[in-house]
């Protein structure tokens, strides 16, 4: 049987198994008793994959069949500082799960032209959902670009991260109006402080300010504006973009069915 290794964002960890993608993806979500557990997220990794930092050696001599010849669904490599010291350049396709085991996969896209979408379409404000190391939801006046550079220190001295990955969350017309406007299907708690916190913004010089900083561990798939974005100080920042609802409804039905549940 072949043996595969993934990078899980939700919780973070490096993760050996003998499942492939779909069904590791389901046996995340579910577990082996089938009962709904969470949403999660994760990458496979180029299986060819070694680094001294992690004893990957020693958990795949750990990840053979069991005695009746089943797979083994999971051997931990490490559960912590994973993503800071794992290359990108490793990383493949993204693995999007909902709670009860519907997975969604995205492929690397080139990042949106330009230095960012600070004032694409008149918007002004973005909301960010990040995923690891640190899971604080973030609201800011940057775009996704500048946001990554500025958290993990590029050209600056911001205290930072030595990695991140994240989201963009929905706004829509608060990315452009946070008092006055419409919050409709927006699913987020304390809409209130949500406007106030990105109303904060306007003017501000340092141009990022907490939304949430408990980080709620999961989230509505249906909620991500645009697609997630990984990357490292002094590595490239990779875009993994959504498919469009359209899309998602006639060719992913399942997964974007169960994404709300």
């Amino acid at each position: 049987m072949e043996q595969y290794l993934y990078l899980s964002l939700m919780p973070e960890a490096l993760v050996a198994s003998m499942l492939g993608p779909e069904d590791f993806a389901s046996y995340y979500a579910v577990g082996s008793a089938g009962t709904a557990q969470g949403e999660a997220a994760f990458f496979e990794l180029d299986p060819g994959f070694r680094d001294p930092a992690f004893p990957i050696e020693r958990a795949l001599a750990r990840c053979r069949p069991h005695p009746d010849g089943s797979p083994k669904h999971t051997v931990y490599v490490s559960i912590y500082r994973v993503l800071e010291r794992l290359p990108i350049r490793a990383l493949g396709r993204l693995f999007l799960v909902t709670r009860d085991g519907r997975s969604l996969a995205l492929s690397r896209a080139p990042l949106p032209a330009g230095p960012g979408a600070r004032q694409e379409g008149g918007r002004r404000f973005h909301l960010y959902h990040e995923l690891a190391p640190t899971r604080p939801e973030v609201a800011s006046s940057l775009g996704p670009r500048e946001f990554f550079e500025l958290v993990t220190g590029i050209g600056g001295d911001f205290p930072a991260l030595p990695a991140l990955a994240f989201v963009e969350l929905r706004l829509g017309e608060l990315a452009v109006d946070p008092e006055k406007g419409s919050a409709a299907k927006l699913p987020y708690e304390g809409l209130g402080h949500l406007r106030a916190v990105l109303a904060s913004l306007a003017g501000k010089e340092l141009a990022v300010k907490i939304f949430d900083r408990r980080g709620p561990a999961a989230f509505s798939f249906r909620s991500i504006e645009g697609g997630l974005y990984v990357g490292a100080a002094g590595e490239e920042l990779r875009y993994y973009p959504m498919p469009p609802e359209a899309e998602l409804r006639s060719a992913h039905r399942a997964f974007w069915k169960s994404a709300n549940l």
